[in-house]
């Protein structure tokens, strides 16, 4: 089939899907004010191109690899089929991916916040040999031959000639509509239902012993520490060190939010831990050893069972299944590269 016709189906189809509007309103008055403020102003257009963006493979040097690769939606994209990420031609990576929701709130982003800015921040990956084996080139080079993209970028930017620092733009805007507050705890906060009782224990327990390093309603200050865990052998990771080689820093991961846990397992940096009990078990060993632990006092089984069923009330499942933030098989359903 000619260029031109497909271009000329491409468009028919676009013209008649409405794109899905954002809208910020989905942030609570309880929640603190973003860090990164443009969330409030996002634009559609260019939230459908990250969107875009996100899920096609084809910028990767395999074209098998995407962002959503090791960000699924249905994990919180986050990925639980690897404790360690995978990427091009199946080389393994050093972490587990993080989850990417109320990003906004963030100031440095990845597990050692190696990236300040979230549009740059894309550049890692794109460029890693573990996980994309890209190049900047590569992508202006593909998004380019792509009428489609163009379409896009002519929505997005009035200028249908494609460009990286607006991809990056892009992606950063889709990011940033990933916001995650409608979970059961949400509900309960905003007066439309009340706890049951294991999950009001579990919210004293948690407050009491949990919530110095996350903190309600983020569940996360995102700040920099060490937990305890023992040295991955094989990875040698050494956290936040790698970025400021300060000794206070060696081993210090982010704190993650607590929001979702059902769907992004496994937990910590490196993916060690597949079941809630265990992290609580890190924390609280029977042992009773608390002197690498946050935890104000050993907590018995039952104790962690009901921290378990508040940590539950965390889970929205609206956020999960949102189709405005999966796979957008409308677009990606046609070749986007040359058509030729």
């Amino acid at each position: 089939m000619k260029k031109a016709t497909v271009l000329s189906l491409v468009l028919l189809v676009l013209s008649a899907f409405r794109l899905m509007e954002f809208s910020s309103s989905a942030i609570p008055a309880y929640f603190p004010r973003p860090v990164q403020e443009e969330v409030w102003q996002l634009d559609s257009n260019k939230v459908e191109l990250g969107r875009v963006l996100f899920y096609d493979p084809q910028f990767s040097a395999d074209e098998m690899i995407s962002c959503a690769s090791c960000h699924s939606p249905y994990n919180a994209f986050a990925h639980t089929d690897h404790a360690i990420s995978h990427g091009v031609f199946d080389s393994i990576g050093f972490r587990n991916a993080p989850a990417l929701f109320n990003l906004a709130w963030q100031s440095l982003f990845m597990h050692d916040g190696a990236a300040h800015d979230l549009a740059a921040q894309a550049l890692a990956p794109l460029n890693s040999e573990l996980e994309m084996a890209s190049s900047v080139e590569l992508l202006l080079k593909r998004m380019n031959l792509s009428p489609l993209y163009r379409y896009l970028f002519q929505k997005a930017y009035r200028d249908s000639t494609p460009s990286v620092a607006r991809a990056l733009e892009s992606l950063s805007a889709f990011q940033l509509s990933l916001i995650s507050t409608k979970s059961k705890y949400d509900k309960m906060r905003s007066g439309l239902l009340i706890f049951e009782d294991q999950e009001e224990r579990g919210l004293a327990l948690f407050e009491e012993n949990c919530a110095a390093c996350h903190p309600a309603p983020l569940f996360s200050d995102y700040a920099f520490r060490s937990n305890g865990i023992a040295l991955n052998e094989e990875l040698r990771d050494s956290g936040r060190y790698f970025v400021t080689a300060e000794s206070e820093d060696l081993y210090a991961f982010k704190a993650p939010s607590l929001r979702n846990l059902k769907y992004s397992f496994p937990y910590m940096h490196d993916g060690r831990f597949t079941k809630l009990r265990a992290v609580l078990n890190h924390y609280s060993p029977k042992n009773g050893d608390l002197s690498k632990s946050p935890l104000k006092r050993v907590l018995s089984e039952k104790e962690k069972t009901d921290i378990i069923a508040f940590l539950a009330t965390l889970n929205d499942p609206t956020f999960v299944f949102n189709p405005r933030h999966a796979y957008p098989k409308w677009i990606l359903s046609f070749n986007t590269k040359s058509y030729e």
